[in-house]
């Protein structure tokens, strides 16, 4: 599959121990109705992203009857179990089978041609007698991961509520705002924000998979024991800076701080370290979302791409050394507490691309997609909850996922990719780390 920059793609696996056919008879036809008077709702989903020349912005255009949604249903012999069940690797080139193509168009200076490509595809595989999966493939500039999560949990919430024969929405459902007014952008801010992405060009955030190269993606659970352990290390690991005992070291900043370093480090004994420089600068990149920061009147249930980044300098002395996960814990835990009390945050968002491209250009950046607030497994169809989710646009050493973990209160799913040769040595840096922090 070809890379897609700023494509987001989710799988949600359920169980469905029945054959094909009762399936596309049974369930899928409820599925469609539902998703149809979802996307009622969520109307700017069933456009297409318009993008004309500079210096006009894009914009997404919906015509009444026209819904760009492609839906596709097709089967899979790959045994159901294996995708949904331990921690073992899963073929990378088989989860992105799962999820459905989607064009891709980025704004373009050099182009005097307004192109449109839809903004979300859905793709259900069926495992016969076992299960299936919901493939969704969204592009990021109409919507980010609030977004798409509020769609599927409406569409699920719409769904069950046909199943029960009750009203189509229920009073529980939180529609979309996807009314621009509340916005005020008299500096321009948007159309940086625009300039920025295309700059940036095809390199992304998300690290794309390479087509050439034979990865796996892996599962690793921290139980909500192990994440208590390592916030009560982070927080009694002696700081030169005492305004550091007042950060707030939350599950997030702990597991982040854990994985990055671990990732660095596995990416260094593959590939190399920088002429064992302990200066070179290090980067750790996560979204914020904007909603309660930019205006407080902007609704929670805003629809759109509402989103800002900070990002976390850290010399590699600093990350490899015995305590590289305590100090990255609480420089991430810094730059959140910074982002929270921003009074500035449109200055805040002006400069985010230009640094962010800068970074990306000239040093090592991990990002993290997704987040556990999301509760993904609370997308309940009727008959439970997903028996896994998964990221696949995650790319090798650059990126991982955050989820919540399925199976245990407070623990967190954590999702990397890597190529199958390297399996060694992943286990043997991680689970050797986690052993030795924990």
């Amino acid at each position: 599959m070809a890379a897609q920059p700023s494509t987001v793609r989710r799988i949600f696996f359920y169980e469905f121990p029945h054959p094909t056919l009762h399936f596309t008879q049974t369930l899928l036809p409820h599925l469609k109705e539902s998703l149809s008077q979802t996307l009622r709702h969520f109307f700017p989903f069933a456009g297409n992203l318009k993008c004309p020349p500079p210096p006009h912005v894009p914009y997404i255009l919906f015509n009444q009857g026209e819904a760009a949604v492609k839906v596709v249903v097709t089967e899979s012999d790959v045994d159901f179990n294996h995708l949904v069940v331990g921690k073992h690797a899963r073929d990378v080139k088989t989860l992105q089978s799962l999820v459905p193509k989607l064009p891709f168009i980025r704004p373009s200076s050099s182009s005097n041609t307004t192109h449109a490509a839809p903004v979300l595809a859905l793709q259900f595989t069926v495992f016969a007698n076992s299960g299936f999966s919901v493939g969704v493939t969204s592009n990021h500039m109409a919507g980010n991961g609030r977004s798409i999560n509020h769609f599927m949990k409406s569409w699920a919430s719409i769904h069950k509520s046909q199943q029960k024969g009750q009203d189509l929405i229920t009073r529980s459902l939180s529609l979309p705002y996807c009314s621009r007014d509340i916005i005020e952008d008299s500096n321009g801010i948007a159309s940086n924000i625009l300039k920025g992405i295309q700059s940036i060009g095809d390199s992304g955030f998300s690290g794309d998979v390479p087509d050439d190269g034979d990865h796996v993606l892996i599962t690793l659970v921290l139980k909500r024991a192990e994440i208590e352990k390592l916030k009560h290390c982070v927080k009694t690991t002696r700081s030169k800076n005492e305004l550091d005992q007042q950060i707030h070291i939350s599950s997030f900043a702990v597991t982040c701080a854990f994985t990055w370093v671990n990732l660095m480090k596995l990416h260094e004994q593959i590939n190399g370290s920088p002429d064992d420089d302990d200066d070179v600068v290090y980067h750790f990149q996560a979204p914020v979302d904007c909603r309660e920061r930019v205006l407080s009147e902007m609704p929670a249930n805003y629809f759109g791409n509402c989103l800002t980044y900070i990002l976390v300098p850290a010399k590699r002395s600093e990350l490899m050394g015995e305590s590289g996960i305590f100090f990255a814990a609480k420089a991430i835990g810094r730059k959140i507490n910074e982002a929270c009390k921003l009074r500035a945050m449109k200055g805040f968002l002006e400069n985010a691309f230009p640094r962010i491209k800068e970074e990306f250009r000239r040093s090592s950046v991990v990002t993290v997609a997704s987040s556990p607030k999301f509760q993904v497994y609370n997308t309940d169809f009727g008959w439970g909850k997903p028996k896994k989710f998964d990221l696949v646009h995650i790319g090798a050493y650059t990126c991982f996922s955050l989820a919540e973990s399925r199976d245990d209160d407070g623990g967190l799913d954590i999702g990397i990719v890597v190529e199958r040769d390297k399996m060694d040595i992943f286990n043997a840096i991680f689970e050797q780390r986690l052993h030795s922090v924990v």
